[in-house]
């Protein structure tokens, strides 16, 4: 085990920073991979790092990335290197995630690419899907025209050092609609000189549980979940006058998110106008399905067996979301999970620890991935 690599990850886990508030972390994280003497330090934003490794001939640009940011959870775990900040964790083991990445530095110092550039990536804010948008719209980022992207996240509940592959969809694509609607108070013993909004939220409610009934409409999983729905105060003497719903759309392909946006805005916009409602809809943490390329799990799954790793196919994508999905609606992008071990805490769980013992497996793959784009 490289104890380097752990000492950082333990370092990282115990400073955790929330999304685009990664200022220590990506100090460290320079400071670190600045013993390794890359080519180029680019900024990306304010916490942003790309850091450049460049070969002695021409050839084709690999991007890896890696996530800054922690959760706003509170930490249950007692180990010597928690969080020392109230409500914030590493609940999702980016600081694992990093620790990978910071050892592509210390390979590539050791055994530069013959051809061409590695960058590694360090992304801010994956948990608010912020940080690969502003990233990808980031014009130093586009000056590097990548011609590959990877990216891995660790799976509790899956074997020890697994590597979990999937060719297209292997995460789900998801998105917070706000519908806000406004109608006018009234008397609560006169509600017919109002505009209640109650029967539109009704309505809206019941049609869009129709929706996800229409299977016809739709190729793969789709899931429309409730999250909270408000309408006017507490009084009781006062019909309200306005309502808002929050729901959660999500889908394993993109193309289904886009017919499931289009069909609920169509439902909640029609319902508002029977209802004599003003409407207005915005939506909020847009990821996008992170989507893999042939090419790049064809060249996971050559790399798991040259090494005699585990691996298997999974049947769906996950249902969770990942903001790497913007990354892989440009360019050519391999994205991996690394199995976290069976009895391991679920992510995003008070209790979850990132395991030390799968940095090396990360990395194996990592380091294989440049060495068979880039030349060893």
């Amino acid at each position: 085990m490289n104890t380097k690599l752990v000492a950082l990850r333990h370092q990282l886990h115990s400073q955790p920073e929330l999304s685009n508030k990664e200022y220590k972390t990506a100090q460290i994280i320079v400071d670190f991979v600045e013993d390794y003497q890359p080519h180029e330090i680019i900024h990306l934003g304010d916490t942003g790092r790309a850091f450049v490794f460049k070969g002695a001939e021409a050839g084709k640009t690999t991007v890896f990335r890696a996530e800054l940011d922690a959760l706003p959870i509170e930490e249950n775990t007692r180990l010597k290197y928690a969080s020392i900040y109230n409500g914030v964790a590493h609940a999702c083991g980016h600081d694992g995630h990093m620790a990978i990445l910071a050892g592509m530095a210390q390979q590539l110092s050791e055994n530069p690419p013959r051809k061409g550039k590695v960058i590694l990536l360090f992304q801010p804010a994956e948990e608010v899907e912020q940080g690969a948008r502003d990233v990808l719209l980031h014009p130093k980022f586009a000056d590097l025209n990548p011609d590959y992207m990877f990216a891995l996240h660790n799976v509790p509940g899956q074997e020890t050092n697994t590597i979990l592959l999937r060719r297209g969809s292997f995460s789900a694509a998801s998105k917070g609609m706000t519908i806000r609607l406004k109608g006018k108070t009234s008397h609560a013993a006169e509600p017919e000189k109002g505009r209640n909004p109650a029967i539109a939220i009704s309505k809206i409610s019941r049609e869009l549980n129709d929706l996800l009934n229409n299977k016809a409409l739709f190729t793969d999983l789709t899931l429309l979940t409730f999250i909270y729905i408000r309408m006017g105060e507490q009084s009781f003497g006062t019909s309200a006058g306005n309502g808002e719903m929050g729901i959660t759309l999500r889908s394993f392909e993109n193309a289904d998110m886009k017919v499931l946006t289009q069909k609920s805005e169509e439902i909640v916009n029609r319902i508002a106008a029977e209802e004599n409602l003003e409407c207005s809809i915005a939506y909020h943490e847009e990821f996008p399905a992170t989507v893999n390329q042939d090419e790049c799990v064809d060249m996971l799954q050559d790399l798991a067996e040259e090494h005699n790793l585990s691996y298997q196919y999974l049947d769906k994508p996950f249902k969770w979301s990942e903001d790497f999905g913007y990354f892989s609606q440009k360019y050519t992008c391999g994205f991996f999970g690394l199995g976290a071990g069976i009895d391991q805490a679920a992510l995003h769980h008070p209790d979850y620890d990132f395991p030390d013992e799968i940095i090396e497996t990360g990395l194996t793959i990592f380091t294989g991935l440049y060495q068979k784009i880039n030349g060893k």
